[in-house]
């Protein structure tokens, strides 16, 4: 571990720029420039000087930074060059999408385990893992050596699963349930609202529109002004 620790800020920009420089070697360039790198991550070129040097990252003069390398060291400090096995509670249309997601494995997510509480669901297959009860969740991660915890269950239900993963030793917990849930201070939790994201889109569509509405406005009073008598 490092003496010093990235910015929260940093580290959740990280991921974009794996995904940006991801895109650039699979098209074939291999190296790229921080101006190069900011314009694909939609930032500035002085904050990704800035964030990369955190990894020790500081490019070559005339040349800039070698994506391979570059992609080894952002991934490495992810934590993504390990496997992490996850576990995701609650199997409704959302869970299951998680679960058939590729995309997790090739990053280092490995789906062991999924729970829920209805006896219409529990014994179901979905690809290569078996709905399992929630009463069972201790022992599950007992023997997958669960690393982190999904939450995928109506808002109702997400924190009596919050505390079953926190007493059975999940330490850290991402959370697609539309509720607010209260873990102890050594366990992390991410929060993915789907509805605040939406309402966040609708009102920049409605200001969009407002604008929109002002511009036209204008419009038909400089044309009415041109052709007055």
């Amino acid at each position: 571990m490092r003496d010093r620790s990235i910015p929260e800020a940093t580290v959740g920009r990280l991921p974009v720029y794996l995904r940006a420089l991801v895109e650039m070697a699979e098209h074939g360039t291999s190296t790229t420039s921080s101006e190069g790198l900011a314009e694909a991550a939609g930032v500035n070129s002085a904050k990704v000087r800035k964030d990369l040097s955190y990894l020790g990252s500081y490019g070559t003069r005339g040349v800039g930074y070698d994506v391979a390398y570059l992609i080894h060291q952002v991934r490495r400090e992810l934590g993504l060059t390990q496997d992490w096995p996850v576990l995701i509670a609650g199997a409704g249309n959302l869970g299951r999408a998680l679960v058939n997601y590729k995309g997790f494995g090739e990053r280092g997510f490995r789906i062991v385990a999924m729970v829920d509480v209805e006896d219409g669901k529990v014994g179901e297959r979905i690809g290569p893992v078996e709905i399992q009860d929630l009463s069972l969740l201790d022992e599950i991660v007992r023997s997958t050596e669960v690393a982190i915890g999904v939450i995928c269950t109506p808002a109702a239900a997400a924190q009596e699963v919050a505390d079953r993963m926190v007493a059975a030793g999940i330490r850290s917990i991402l959370n697609f349930a539309p509720a607010v849930i209260t873990v102890p201070e050594q366990v992390s939790v991410r929060k993915v609202d789907l509805s605040l994201e939406l309402q966040i889109l609708a009102y920049y569509e409605q200001r969009k529109a407002a604008l929109e509405a002002v511009k036209d406005g204008l419009a038909t009073l400089d044309l009415a002004g041109a052709t007055a008598p």
